[in-house]
């Protein structure tokens, strides 16, 4: 911060530098000019009519008085004008910097105000100029941002209140049906029970999706660590999954050459991996591997998500961890959800000072959580 003002400092000094050589100058040249150069003899001459013509003194009255007070009192004087020349630097310095603060006002009004343009200030806060800017852009960024999350959010509610009139009409419809027909067949009836209660599942799967929209907003993460045998639980959240992975004939497989114990919030990063693995299962191909694996390295314990499936666009894979985002915008995706899995996945990790990381070519998509040792 102190170089940063080095270049105003200068120019501050140099400027009062060169009133005070002014000052001396107009000093010196008032001095031998009007009282010992060559305009002492005209500037007597009227001091001296203006004795005799106005105060009515006589001339040998006027010239005494011009010697008292002038000639005999030159070092006063010369006081007075270096006084008054100082009062006059003292206002040009003090204006010269309050323009400075009236020009920063303006840079922050223009930041408050959320101008669209550039904000200026002189060569010399250059660095203040910088940082306005900076601050400019990045509230106009997190602005920009909170809106396309707020419309994704919007849209969201939108797709699922629609979605939810489906099953709810299959529901009622089927419910109705069962009610009116008494004597309807067994095996009909077991169908009709049967899709009805497929369609609550779903009616329940979308009013989650609901709260967990909501509750996004409002949720506070407070971590309770502990010691975690990371190859039990990569086993356990792989297993879990089956009944998910084999509908599509896929597999999820964990690689780990050694054990490995990591000291974090077990629930909550159980919670980061079973996201990270449920988009891996909706988006692979069908008879397709997921490959889990963990190593320690460079004081970081690593853990990656490997699948085979589309290739995940550059532009969609900067903005997977964006909440209320989903890679696939059918309204009426069973495998998309709320858009907040990755989003609540990225904002655990990061309590836990880590990182979570996409990459994804030649249909080949790899998830990397990396979490500090001590985390």
């Amino acid at each position: 911060m102190i170089n940063e003002f080095g270049r105003l400092k200068r120019k501050m000094i140099l400027q009062i530098i060169v009133i005070l050589v002014i000052a001396l100058i107009v000093g010196y040249f008032i001095n031998f000019v009007f009282i010992d150069g060559i305009l002492q003899a005209p500037f007597a001459d009227v001091f001296m009519a203006f004795c005799e013509n106005i105060l009515q003194l006589d001339y040998y009255a006027a010239r005494n008085a011009y010697n008292v007070l002038f000639q005999q009192n030159k070092p006063f004087w010369l006081a007075i004008g270096f006084i008054l020349l100082l009062l006059i630097i003292f206002y040009i310095a003090l204006s010269r910097f309050t323009r400075y603060f009236h020009q920063i006002s303006t840079g922050i009004t223009m930041l408050a105000d959320e101008s669209e343009k550039e904000i200026h200030l002189p060569a010399e806060l250059d660095f203040l100029e910088k940082k306005l800017n900076d601050v400019k852009n990045k509230l106009e960024k997190r602005a920009k941002d909170a809106q396309e999350a707020e419309q994704r959010k919007n849209d969201l509610v939108v797709y699922l209140a629609h979605d939810i009139k489906t099953p709810l009409t299959s529901i009622i419809g089927y419910l109705s049906l069962l009610d009116e027909a008494k004597d309807m067949p067994v095996e009909q009836k077991e169908k009709y029970v049967a899709v009805t209660l497929e369609k609550s599942n779903r009616l329940e799967q979308l009013i989650n999706e609901f709260f967990e929209i909501t509750r996004f907003n409002l949720q506070s993460i407070i971590l309770e660590k502990d010691l975690i045998p990371l190859n039990y639980m990569l086993m356990q959240v792989a297993d879990e999954f089956y009944p998910l992975l084999a509908p599509k004939g896929q597999k999820a497989i964990v690689k780990i050459d050694e054990d490995i114990t990591i000291y974090a919030d077990g629930n909550k990063l159980a919670r980061v991996f079973n996201n990270i693995l449920k988009n891996a299962i909706a988006y692979s191909h069908p008879n397709s591997t997921i490959e889990i694996s963990a190593n320690n390295e460079n004081n970081q314990t690593w853990i990656s998500f490997i699948n085979t499936g589309k290739t995940i666009p550059p532009e969609k894979l900067k903005m997977i961890f964006e909440k209320f985002y989903r890679l696939d915008l059918a309204r009426s995706s069973q495998t998309g959800g709320a858009g907040l899995g990755l989003a609540i996945s990225n904002e655990i990790v990061q309590a836990h000072g880590g990182t979570i990381t996409a990459t994804s070519s030649d249909e080949k998509t790899v998830f990397t959580v990396k979490l500090p040792n001590n985390s």
